[in-house]
């Protein structure tokens, strides 16, 4: 019997807190190479959206997430994203457990935009806020109010904005201009427009750009970005499908300017380097980041009330 564990199963086990010391972890181990994740794969089913696989192995387990990227579905009704999560293992390629993968993938987002901002701002920054107020853009404002940080949200919809700012006890933005000059921005949405033009950024700034992960995304202007200290998840994913696709092609930036996040938990590459300086994270989405939470979940499927068992073989 292999336990398949839903939406709800998954955030019982694994609170904001706990996500952001596992995905701490992941980024640790793939910076260390004691974990492996192949190229994430797109299948495009474009204008609508893409299909995505993404596999990794690490900690005697291999995961693989199935997910998709569906921004037109918000006109529909239906969520943006959706995802299954196998895991195996990794010493008999045997399955053990099956994990609805939107609420994983909410998890890691909010916990990897967080984790960059702590570890990539400075010290004394004030409040966060939060562009985007859909399902991963709450679970990033949920997982900043855990850590002990004021939140303020803003987004395209401002019924929506006020609605997730009832449920966690965020304030709203009076524009999108005070949104976006906050100590921290993480902004999460799908948008293909940038919302940070250039010269916008201002001294001393870190935004966490969530939402490009896929072709033709973007969150901010490339010569903005460029103008930055930039941070990525991946190298390799990220000037592919983040942001940096946009610099990479027109030369704006080097790969010896770019520092992976892990680098920098690891101590292999310094942070931010002075109190005036802007930094960005180019942030994709990484297996290894499922990986990291789909552990996380595991450690405590024996306590969950509820969890389904299916005879998979």
């Amino acid at each position: 019997m292999v336990p398949f564990l839903t939406a709800e199963n998954v955030l019982a086990a694994v609170s904001p807190e706990r996500a952001v010391e596992a995905v701490r972890d992941g980024f640790v181990a793939y910076a260390r190479g004691e974990w492996a994740m192949p190229p994430k794969i797109y299948v495009p089913a474009y204008p609508n959206g893409d299909f995505r696989a993404m596999p990794a192995i690490g900690a005697g387990h291999a995961v693989l997430k199935w997910v998709t990227s569906f921004p037109v579905n918000l006109e529909k009704g239906l969520p943006t994203v959706k995802a299954i999560v196998l895991v195996s293992d990794a010493e008999t390629g045997m399955p053990v457990a099956v994990l609805e993968g939107s609420a994983l993938t909410a998890l890691r987002t909010g916990a990897a935009a967080v984790l960059a901002a702590e570890t990539l701002a400075r010290p004394e920054a004030g409040a966060a806020a939060v562009i985007g107020t859909g399902v991963n853009g709450r679970a990033t404002a949920r997982t900043f109010i855990a850590r002990g940080r004021e939140v303020i949200l803003w987004d395209v919809d401002p019924e929506r904005a006020r609605t997730a700012a009832e449920e966690l006890g965020a304030s709203v933005a009076a524009s999108r201009e005070q949104a976006l000059s906050a100590d921290i921005v993480a902004t999460v949405t799908p948008g293909r427009e940038p919302l940070f033009a250039e010269n916008s950024l201002l001294p001393g700034q870190h935004v966490s750009l969530m939402g490009a992960d896929g072709p033709g995304k973007c969150e901010i202007a490339p010569r903005e970005l460029a103008r930055t200290h930039v941070f990525c998840d991946d190298w390799t994913q990220a000037s592919h499908a983040g942001e940096l696709q946009h610099l990479v092609p027109e030369n704006l930036i080097a790969r010896e300017q770019v520092t992976q996040l892990g680098d920098v938990l690891a101590n292999f590459a310094p942070g931010r380097r002075s109190a005036e300086e802007i930094t960005t994270f180019d942030s994709t989405g990484l297996a290894i980041q499922d990986l990291a939470l789909a552990l996380a979940v595991l450690e405590r499927v024996g306590e969950l009330e509820g969890a389904l068992e299916l005879p998979l073989w």
